[in-house]
């Protein structure tokens, strides 16, 4: 039993001390645009003050210019008014007059704010303004639910399951978010926070054993197909990054912080791919783990085959489940152009659709290379004579 801790307990340890100093290097030099005056609480609604009904005179002249004959600019918009009181913070229980406003140029149907709702307050330098409803207390609900049904159905192997998933999220969020904020190579940290997830979750996840080696050489080399896949098509595609909206705020940040956007087109695909392939490598190292515990005689060819066999079905599942995943993100985009392109060709062939099309087929096709290098290594792994 002791043997089995230790390295378990080394490998938390070595997680943590790793995101501890690649979060110090991460935030060296970065850039913060964020505005030290504007400040967000979350507070609750005590009482409703008034309803105001607001003209906007200057659109009757922006029709009239125009000659639009679409009534729905002359609407008159709306403005509540109300009173919250702070719940957490430094402004704890101070009550704060804050104004929830509906415009006729803005598509809104958020609710209209009611005594005892839970919202966050904004304040713009010009006053406390409505900035949503609170959802992270229900968000955080569902997350402990999660959590609880995963240790139920999961045992110990739920628990690290847990810890790696945070570990993962720190990483992303904590290292690598802030490098590319920093300036920091793209390209080279996408790849050093992938390394570190690949190794991380399998070892704490499936242990110090063979298996582990198995998974992270098959899951490795199927993120690196992924890769060298994603940069062919990077110039065969002419790729700009400049895939939505998003994309146009990001090359115009103020200060002199030039973002690499093909780089960060780059880091989403194999990070998003990274997960499907590793799924696979596991399943499969630790498939053909049982059939070598349960057939000791078997030879590597056999067990080679059988991790293809295994493979196959695992394939046609996963590769559905990335392009699903990509389709379902990107709907409102392919349902906007859909709306607003005459000709089926220029949907695909815009650069959106395009990097969304490359994002599945570049993970399709590491979880396609992934099946035989990690039945091929854990083949060699198991059956190699100690």
């Amino acid at each position: 039993m002791l043997r089995i801790k230790i390295p378990y307990l080394i490998t938390i340890a070595v997680s943590i001390l790793l995101l501890i100093i690649g979060n110090k290097i991460a935030v060296n030099g970065m850039i913060s645009f964020q505005n030290p005056s504007y400040e967000v609480v979350r507070a609750k609604i005590e009482r409703v003050i008034e309803h105001i009904d607001q003209n906007f005179d200057f659109l009757d002249d922006y029709n009239e210019d125009e000659h639009y004959d679409d009534l729905s600019y002359m609407m008159p918009g709306k403005k509540i008014i109300f009173e919250a009181k702070v719940t957490t913070g430094n402004r704890k229980g101070q009550l704060i007059t804050a104004e929830q406003s509906f415009s006729p140029m803005l598509i809104d149907n958020s609710k209209e704010v009611a005594k005892g709702d839970r919202v966050l307050l904004v304040n713009n330098e010009v006053g406390w303004f409505f900035g949503g409803y609170l959802r992270i207390n229900t968000l955080i609900i569902l997350g402990l639910v999660f959590v609880f049904f995963l240790i139920l159905f999961g045992g110990k192997k739920g628990v690290n399951t847990i810890i790696s998933l945070s570990f993962t999220c720190i990483a992303i969020f904590a290292v690598f978010v802030p490098s590319i904020l920093s300036g920091k190579n793209i390209y080279l940290m996408s790849v050093i926070i992938c390394i570190f997830i690949i190794m991380m979750v399998n070892l704490i996840v499936i242990g110090y054993n063979k298996k582990s080696l198995a998974s992270i050489a098959g899951c490795t080399g199927g993120v690196i197909i992924s890769g060298i896949i994603t940069l062919i098509m990077d110039k065969a595609l002419y790729l700009t990054g400049l895939i939505d909206e998003h994309s146009r705020y990001l090359i115009n940040l103020p200060g002199d912080l030039q973002l690499n956007l093909k780089a960060i087109v780059f880091a989403g695909i194999i990070i998003g791919a990274m997960g499907a392939v590793m799924d696979v490598s596991i399943s499969i190292s630790s498939s053909l783990w049982e059939i070598k515990e349960k057939a000791k005689t078997i030879s590597l060819k056999e067990l080679f085959t059988s991790g293809i066999t295994i493979g196959r079905d695992i394939m046609g599942s996963m590769a559905d489940t990335l392009i699903l995943a990509y389709i379902g993100s990107s709907l409102t985009v392919v349902l906007l152009l859909s709306i607003y392109s005459n000709s089926l060709l220029g949907i695909f062939n815009s650069e959106m659709i395009a990097v969304e099309i490359l994002q599945a087929m570049a993970g399709s096709l590491g979880i396609l290379f992934a099946m035989p290098l990690t039945a091929l290594f854990s083949s060699i792994i198991f059956i190699r004579e100690k």
